[in-house]
This record gives structure tokens, sequence and C-alpha cells, in this order.
């Protein structure tokens, strides 16, 4: 007698991805209660089970469903924003601000929807998230019914749901309460990445996932600058550093990986972390190739993730399995490296122990839960086929198939895709409300990229400086003019430093300017540690003066946390002018007014000096005229003259 279950997958060749890697030609697949209750050829199945569900797998692959082990699902809302730039750019002129301006509730939660449709379409039943409102994308996932792993960005600069890392710990807590004792969601915390957190930040993030059984997500060695200023900075790299701080006291998915050293790879498999290369996103952003090949030989748990879709652009799993195969041969030389079988292993049964779930999903096997995938093999690109050796169906889902072939999908026996339509998700609604979303973010950008007032706030940190600066240079024969003016009795001393000043100039030809200056104090007890400034200067109005000018501008500084290279790349001047200067400063009053007098001489150019700068700044116009006169007045007392003024700033002499 047949016993009644649920769901039966007929005719198919069935990939199990088993521990001996079963492959049956013409098998079957019979689900019961949302799990697997037998798998085997087609006829042994039909004649023990029956079902009022029964899919004909006929010109098919039945396997796993896929795992895309790393994503930002949200950030499909942000699918082709800004491409082709370092990941330092991308992140923070692009992404962050972005994120701080636009990213709420209703964002992860469309955006969410949008990418679980796209996942579904390519065969993904599993993802593992890292983003912000995180209890959305879970509600989009419990919608779409897939499975996922949730985890809620800390960091310690303020997220767009969080003020503070504090306020991130505990909005993650309370999402870990209310979700924890779902089936397919799982709730943590992810500590963004060490370059981002704190000891802290780890150490409590650790003991959440600890108190509810959940595994921690982080990025780690993601780009070669994060090893190398890890190494500076903390003395271990990023994966030393994480064990450190209790991150693989946890259960742990480790996204990237790329440049994780011979050490690093040991102390991942000993720890039994999840190690997820994202080949597509690493290659786009130029982080590099993840030793896959060594991650494997060496026995880490690896699995394969799309990234964010800001940087893909898709979440398409067959990319990425295909890209694992392909790139270690070109490294190495060698077309064994990774054949096409591990290469799918690592978005299926090795995806599923890297995330930690392989009791529950990753292979077809009875007693697992029913994420399976159908997979047309009969279009153009697919054919002809090979049976001769069992492994050729792996060749042909490495490199031949694509997201498009998949025909059906079902996430704990439900069917999530049937016959290519989905089953949970509105397509057409999603798709509009998405595009409302890039049209808000469209106009933003679009007014931001043609202000650059706009752009240096989207970094953070700006504040306005006085409006009226007063300034003139004197060339100097000697530097007894400047001795002669500071032994003034009129002339108070307040402040004085010796300095070495890196100063690079974009130049626009709407005239603003921007100033990135790498500022060394070099007297004695000074700070060791350089200044480093972002000053936007806006086309000065011009008031001549006897014996100095006065220019009218609106001025922005901020501190510059990034590198001259990062600033030319985000702010793309018309041309660049560096300076570099040797600097003695006073800082004076004279007749009750604060003054700046500088001691300079130019490390290049035709006049390098010595040049003697007095300058002063304020709110009020009438305040500036009456500052320049008292400017003069400090002239006569150096003994300078007219044949000594020089009524230019220093990147207008160059």
């Amino acid at each position: 007698m047949q016993e009644k279950i649920d769901v039966l997958l007929i005719g198919g060749t069935v990939v199990t991805m088993d521990a001996n890697w079963t492959i049956i030609a013409d098998g079957a697949v019979a689900v019961k209660d949302k799990r697997i209750l037998a798998v085997g050829p087609t006829p042994m199945i039909v004649d023990q089970y029956s079902a009022d569900t029964i899919i004909d797998c006929a010109g098919c692959a039945i396997m796993p469903g896929l795992i895309n082990a790393h994503a930002h699902v949200p950030m499909s809302l942000l699918r082709g924003m800004v491409a082709d730039q370092q990941l330092d750019v991308w992140l923070f002129g692009y992404m962050f601000p972005v994120e701080s301006q636009f990213v709420d509730a209703e964002f992860s939660y469309v955006g969410t929807l949008l990418s679980c449709a796209e996942m579904l379409r390519g065969g993904t039943t599993t993802f593992v998230d890292m983003y912000y409102f995180e209890e959305e994308v879970a509600r989009a996932a419990d919608e779409s019914g897939m499975r996922a792993i949730c985890g809620q960005t800390v960091m310690r600069l303020p997220t767009p749901d969080a003020t503070s890392f504090d306020e991130g710990i505990e909005r993650s807590r309370r999402f870990m309460e209310a979700w924890h004792t779902h089936e397919r969601i799982v709730p943590t915390i992810a500590p963004h990445a060490p370059y981002t957190c704190t000891d802290q930040i780890y150490h409590e993030a650790s003991a959440l996932c600890k108190a509810f059984g959940v595994p921690l997500i982080t990025h780690l060695s993601e780009t070669a600058r994060e090893v190398e200023e890890s190494i500076r900075d903390r003395e271990v790299t990023p994966i030393r550093y994480a064990k450190r701080v209790g991150a693989f006291d946890v259960p742990c998915i480790a996204a990237h990986c790329v440049h994780a050293t011979e050490d690093d790879m040991r102390l991942l498999r000993e720890a039994q972390v999840g190690a997820v290369p994202c080949p597509t996103s690493n290659l786009k952003l130029a982080s590099g190739i993840a030793p896959i090949r060594r991650l494997i030989e060496v026995g880490v748990r690896t699995g394969l993730g799309t990234d964010g879709p800001a940087s893909n652009d898709d979440q398409d799993m067959f990319t990425e399995i295909q890209l694992a195969a392909l790139l270690p041969k070109g490294v190495s030389g060698d077309p064994t490296a990774v054949p096409a079988r591990d290469a799918l292993a690592m978005a299926t049964c090795w995806g599923a122990r890297a995330i930690h779930l392989d009791h529950l999903t990753g292979s077809l096997e009875p007693g697992k839960q029913a994420d399976i995938a159908v997979v047309g093999l009969g279009r153009l690109h697919s054919a002809p086929r090979y049976t001769y050796s069992n492994d050729a169906i792996y060749s042909h889902l490495v490199y031949g198939a694509r997201a498009a072939d998949v025909r059906d999908v079902f996430v704990d026996g439900r069917a999530l895709l049937l016959n290519g339509a989905l089953q949970t998700l509105d397509e057409e609604a999603i798709l509009r409300q998405s595009q409302v979303i890039a049209e808000r973010i469209n106009a933003f950008l679009a007014s931001r990229e043609r202000d650059l007032l706009a752009k240096i706030i989207a970094l953070g940190g700006v504040e306005q400086a006085e409006i009226f600066e007063i300034q003139v240079k004197a060339h100097l024969d000697s530097e007894a003019a400047v001795e002669a003016l500071l032994k003034s009795p009129e002339v108070t001393i307040s402040k004085q430093s010796v300095r070495t000043q890196y100063d690079t100039y974009f130049l626009f030809q709407n005239e603003e300017r921007i100033r990135i200056r790498e500022d060394h104090r070099t007297d004695p007890g000074a700070r060791p540690e350089p200044k480093y400034t972002i000053t936007l200067m806006a086309e000065a109005v011009r008031g001549e003066y006897p014996d100095a000018i006065v220019l009218s501008r609106a001025r922005y500084t901020a501190h510059a946390d990034h590198s001259a290279r990062f600033y030319r790349e985000y702010f793309q001047p018309d041309r660049v002018h560096e300076l570099e200067k040797q600097r003695r400063r006073w800082r004076i009053i004279y007749k009750g007014y604060d003054f700046a007098l500088n001691l300079d001489t130019l490390a290049h150019g035709t006049d390098p000096g010595p040049y003697l700068e007095i300058k002063a700044r304020t709110w009020s116009s009438r305040d500036a005229a009456h500052r320049a006169e008292l400017i003069g007045e400090l002239l006569n007392l150096a003994g300078l003259g007219e044949r000594n003024l020089v009524k230019q700033e220093y990147v207008e002499m160059g």
C-alpha cells in the first residue's frame, strides 16, 4: 500500500550532494511534513508513495536549493547606483551617505522583497543577510517563504537604525528575542568589521549569540589594505583579531576572507568558522581573489555569497559557483584546482556547513528540510547532454546552467516558484515600489554630484568657518622683519608652533577649491601624529585694501579620514595642485584682536621665500575692514612696505 505524502518530484536527474555524492539518473524525491522522506529511483519511489502534488522533472536536475552565504539583500535598491570605484570611495563616498539618508524600515522591507524574488528565480532557498532594520528583512523573508539568517548590523559609527553602538546592540537583542523561535528565520547580530567596530562590540555581540544559540556574522580580511592596517594598528590580522575579541567563541560566519593568510586559514579551521568568498563582488571592487583552493585544502568550512547587489550587481548564485570553479584555475594554472563538484558543494552542502545549518539543508537526504531547486537542462546553452559519467551533471550545472534555467523552487516542501511563476510574491508590485524609492535616491545623487558642499557634508563631521578671511603675504629679505614684529611691546604671543604642511588643492572650473592638508607638528612636545583636514573654499569675492585683501567666501572644514587618492576619485577635480611648506606659526594679540603670523618657506617653486603671512578670520564685514587696517599697522611694525607685498594665495602663485 502506498503511503500518502505531500509532494513527489519525479523523473529528473537527482543531484543529492550527500556524503557519497550520489547521482540518480532517473530519480525522485518524496516530501512529507516539510521534510524529505525518501530519495531514490523514480520507479521505486512512485511505487511506495502517492501525492496530490506530483512534479514531472523530466529533462531537469533536482538538486538542493542554493545557499547564498553572504548578502546585504535590501541593497538591491542600490543596484547600479555607482560602479568602478575603489572600495573606500564606493563605501564611504556613496554607500554610507546614501544609506544614512534613505535607509529606513520601508527601504529594508521593499529591498528584501526584491532580492527574495530574484533569489527564488535563481534557485536560492537560503540566504545570510547583514544589514539594518533587520526585523523588516526577516518579515519580508518570512513572507517570501525563504530560509534566512538575518544579522542586525552594528558599528561604532551611527547607522541608519542606531545612533550609537549601544543602541545597535540593544536593537539586536530585541530583534533576537522577537524572532528566535521562528522555524525558518534565524535572528542574530552582525558586527560589521574590525575596522568599523571596537573590542567591546565584538565581546557583547559574542555574548548575545551565545545566549540565543545563533551564529555571529562579520566581514574579515576583505582587502589587502584592511589587513595591512590591522597589522599596523593591532599587530594582528583581522582574522586573528576576531578570535582575540571573542568572535570565534560562538559559531561564526566570516564574509570574504580574500586575504586570509595560511595561519588565518588554520585558525578558521580550528574554530570551525565558515569562510564565505564573494567572487563577483571581490572582483568588481578589486578586493582580490580569495584563496578558495587553499581554504578547501586546509579544511575550512567554505561557502559562497553574492555580497550586496550594489557591488555585484545581481544575486545569481550560478555565477558565483562558476567563478569559484574558474578563478582558482586561472590563478594557479591548474585546471583541476577546484572541480565543478566542489564549486557546487560550496553553494549547497558545504555552504550549509559554513553557515552552521547543515543539519537542516544543503543536501537531498531523508530527514533534511525539503529545500529543493529544479533546474531545466533543455535550453540551447545546456545542449547536448552527456550521461556516460555521473560527474557530467556537475559540469552541466556549474559551467552551463544559469539562474534563468530554474523552473521550480521549494522551501520546507512548499512551492515558492512553479513553472517559473512566483507563488508567494507579487513581482509587479515589488518592481513598482522599488522604482519609487530609486527615484528619490536618484534625485538626491543628481543634486549632490553638482554640489561640492553636499558631497563633503555627505562624508560627515563638517563645520563652517568664518566667512571673511583677511590676509596678506610679504616676501622677506630676511627673518629680521618677523623678529622685529614679535618684539614689539604692542604684540602679545599667545601660541607658537613649528610645522611641515602638505597641501593638495583640487581646483574646479567654477572657482571653488578643495584643500586637503596633512599637518605635522615638529616642535618639541607636540603631538607625534599628523592632523588631516579637508576644506571646501567657495569662490571668493575679493576686497582690496591698501595693505591686505579681504576674501568673502564660505569655508567648510572636516577631518580628513581618507587618502588623497580617495578624495581625487570622489570629487573628480579639473586640476590638482600640490604644495609643501615649512611653517613657523605664532598666534598673536594686537590691539585686542587675534591674528595668525606664519613664517613660510616653500619646498618647490621659482621663489620659495621666506614669506610672512598674516591672517585673520571673522564673521563680520565691518570687523574684516578694521582688521585689514590693523594688518597694515603690523606690516609697518615689521618694517615691510609695498614692494614686499604679495596679495595672492600660495596656490595662485604656482
